[in-house]
């Protein structure tokens, strides 16, 4: 199945308090995929668009965003905080998905999920994370912040730091390091227990694989499980790591949709 292009605008999700987010969304069967991307990028990566056709190709339901101040949606990056990226992505659940989701979490989005997972436990049916990086903004800049930097940040409200993937520096706020520290999730067991699985490379710069080692311990669940590429990057984004990513995506889904068979039969 050749499934065509998508060419026409996004369609626009209103919040309640104004901001207008960007999403699109395939019908198919349930669980249906969500995918929530990483911090500054949107929902025309290569990840997002190779998981949308092969979702679309094994006729499940697929749903992509963009937060508010990334991609097409409405809003200041800057004003962006892990809290308010975890309502956009709460809204899309709400207003636009139906029925159990398997949520895909690329990198910031694996913080994402976890917390949308913890915030809606009836509607989550499987995580897939993706270099996922609960806690970065402590441990991954915070920790590394020297005393200078610290003090800048706090004195002027942010910094812009070098970004390997674009070459305009990234706004770091202070707002978005103490919004963080209240979502933090890795100082105390993770009250999930639906399937999880953990994509990392181990040559990724940016998160370092061993927090997956991190996550999969903090999670209350069983069913977890960790792949490690050994000459991955961060991004995991060529033609064999998309290929994993989906075929860990549908194989979850399937396994989620065979356990409620099971649950449904009257022979149980």
């Amino acid at each position: 199945m050749t499934v065509p292009p998508i060419v026409d605008p996004p369609a626009r999700l209103a919040r309640r308090d104004g901001a207008a987010l960007a999403y699109r969304t395939r019908a198919g069967r349930t669980p249906g995929v969500l995918f929530c991307g990483g911090f500054r990028s949107d929902m025309t990566g290569t990840k997002a668009t190779a998981l949308e056709r092969a979702c679309t190709e094994a006729g499940r339901t697929y749903t992509r965003f963009d937060y508010t101040g990334h991609g097409a949606s409405a809003g200041r990056f800057t004003d962006g905080t892990i809290g308010a990226w975890r309502d956009d992505a709460l809204a899309v659940i709400d207003a636009v998905t139906v029925g159990p989701l398997v949520i895909v979490g690329s990198s910031m989005g694996g913080w994402i999920m976890l917390l949308a997972a913890l915030a809606r436990p009836a509607r989550i049916a499987g995580l897939v994370g993706v270099a996922a990086a609960p806690d970065f903004t402590e441990r991954l800049m915070w920790a590394r912040f020297d005393p200078a930097t610290r003090a800048q940040l706090a004195r002027d409200g942010a910094i812009r730091e070098p970004s390997a993937y674009d070459p305009v520096p990234t706004p770091i706020t202070y707002r978005l390091i103490e919004d963080g520290r209240r979502h933090c999730l890795l100082d105390r067991p993770i009250a999930i227990d639906c399937p999880v699985r953990l994509l990392h490379g181990m040559r990724d710069p940016d998160v370092p694989w061993p927090l997956a080692l991190d996550v999969a311990a903090a999670l209350a669940g069983a069913d977890v499980r960790i792949e490690l590429v050994k000459d991955g990057d961060h991004r995991l984004s060529r033609d064999a790591d998309i290929a994993l990513l989906c075929r860990t995506v549908l194989e979850l889904c399937d396994q989620v949709e065979r356990a409620a068979a099971i649950a449904a039969s009257p022979s149980r």
